[in-house]
């Protein structure tokens, strides 16, 4: 008698490396477990940019290559929407967009659905889940934080009547200590804009999904997390359940070129290999993080007063080859002329106690490495998650998307971070003494409870995932709930 098919979990990622990524190695710890078996199957929008498109070729045949069983499904193009009115506003419906065609993929399967699993953007998509009778999981590739405050968004839209930027006060976030309207997202700042009306929507579809899948752990974010479980952030209606399995990050490349005896280290981390223990602080800002000349300048004026080594990754502006002005925002910085944006002479006065790399740089192989005893970052979950993994604590410098709300999570709720002032009327301007100011509580005594937060932190991650930790056992659950939910689609 034949073995009946595998069933298989759809997916719906962004295109976004952070959100594709991040949802693709959550779901293949599924294949990884052994026992009860799934397979995957992507399906590929086409990004709206020809640089996004590489990308996310680049992974898919990265992943056809690991030998797992991980199909891809392309989806029809469609036409982006040519009137969005934000960033948000054009993600979200240009994935919108693609319903029918996710509604024919998924019908059409020829194994059992175990579920559709949607980006945080595709959420609205659980109702095709629900008319093809087939379960549906959000995948929640940011903090529970961020989680706790969409599902919340509704109460505060009634309860706040004026625009959060004109509150005189803090705001009332279940499971996060009193949130400054300041260290709101940018998506959900003006009441007004379309980006926060969709944010209001996305939130109730949350509430719709079979379950939400989080890149996190209980152990990095009980408050928020138990907030969303016992019911708090949406009085009278019980969400669904969540499953923090993070945190998800994927480091066996890294560790494996660190490694090798064949391949030479990067220049960063060779550099970093002279450093005394501890005593270089990083600065990296994500892989769309730039500054203006202006900006550089204050930077620099910050890293020679300060006196601490450092490694800093110094990104160019994006020119409109590689994407300026994407619609989905993607605006990917080029590589870093120094000559014409470091001020004359500062290569030469900070030569042997700091380095500046003009292109990208291995993130990941740097913040594990022994040198490093601080980490000025725009505080992407991704780069939180990969600092915290090595214990490293922070000076969070936020830009964009969720980051503001994460820079005071890390400051005030997990203290593994300290503070640095941003100016978000001057497009998160940072003055040359405040960076100074933390850099030096960062590496100095000051940032000691920071320090040894983040060295628990650390231990709290890496006992989550290891067998019989929190988010191992969330894995199970959601293995033992995807099993128990696979239906063959209905067409």
């Amino acid at each position: 008698m034949a073995a009946p098919p595998t069933p298989t979990l759809v997916l719906l990622p962004e295109w976004g490396a952070g959100h594709l990524m991040s949802m693709l190695e959550s779901c293949k710890r599924l294949l990884l477990r052994g026992g009860r078996a799934f397979s995957i199957t992507l399906l590929v929008m086409r990004p709206p940019t020809a640089q996004a498109t590489s990308q996310v070729e680049e992974h898919v045949r990265r992943e056809a290559a690991s030998g797992l069983d991980i199909r891809f499904h392309r989806l029809p193009a469609v036409d982006p929407p040519a009137d969005a009115a934000g960033v948000e506003d054009f993600i979200a419906r240009y994935i919108q967009l693609h319903a029918p065609h996710v509604r024919d993929a998924v019908a059409g399967m020829p194994c059992p659905v175990a579920a559709l699993v949607l980006d945080l953007f595709a959420a609205p998509m659980v109702d095709v889940a629900r008319g093809l009778g087939v379960p549906s999981y959000v995948f929640m590739s940011s903090t529970g934080a961020m989680l706790a405050l969409m599902l919340h968004l509704p109460v505060l839209h009634r309860v706040v009547t004026v625009g959060f930027d004109e509150l005189d006060g803090e705001l009332h976030v279940p499971g996060l200590p009193p949130v400054p309207p300041e260290c709101l997202p940018c998506p959900v700042v003006d009441k007004k804009s379309p980006n926060y009306t969709w944010f209001l929507r996305l939130g109730g579809s949350f509430m719709d999904a079979t379950g939400i899948i989080a890149n996190t752990a209980d152990g990095l974010e009980p408050g928020p997390l138990a907030a969303v479980a016992d019911g708090r952030a949406v009085p009278g209606r019980p969400a669904p359940p969540v499953y923090p399995v993070g945190p998800v990050l994927s480091l066996g490349s890294s560790a494996s070129k660190k490694d090798s005896s064949s391949e030479p280290p990067h220049q960063c981390v060779a550099w970093l290999d002279a450093q005394p223990p501890a005593s270089v602080v990083f600065l990296c800002f994500g892989s769309m993080g730039w500054f203006e000349p202006a900006q550089v300048v204050e930077i620099t004026a910050a890293l020679e007063r300060c006196g601490h080594r450092f490694l800093w990754v110094l990104r160019g502006p994006p020119s409109s080859k590689s994407g300026a002005g994407a619609p989905d925002g993607s605006e990917h910085p080029t590589d870093a002329s120094l000559e014409e944006l470091l001020p004359e002479g500062f290569l030469r006065r900070t030569e042997g106690k700091g380095l500046v790399w003009p292109t990208w740089a291995p993130q990941k192989e740097i913040l594990a490495h022994p040198a490093v005893g601080g980490f000025v970052t725009h505080g992407g979950w991704n780069s939180v998650l990969e600092s915290l993994w090595h214990g490293i604590p922070m000076a969070p410098w936020p830009l964009y998307a969720e980051q503001h709300l994460n820079a005071f999570e890390l400051v005030a709720d997990m203290g593994v971070a300290v503070p640095l002032k941003v100016d978000r009327k001057r497009d998160n301007f940072v003055e040359a003494a405040e960076l100074e100011r933390a850099v030096r509580c960062l590496m100095g005594e000051e940032g000691r409870k920071a320090r040894e937060k983040a060295a628990e932190m650390r231990d709290v991650c890496r006992k989550a995932v290891e067998k019989g930790g929190s988010s191992d056992a969330a894995l199970q659950r959601l293995s033992e709930a995807l099993h128990d939910g696979a239906v063959p689609p209905t067409i």
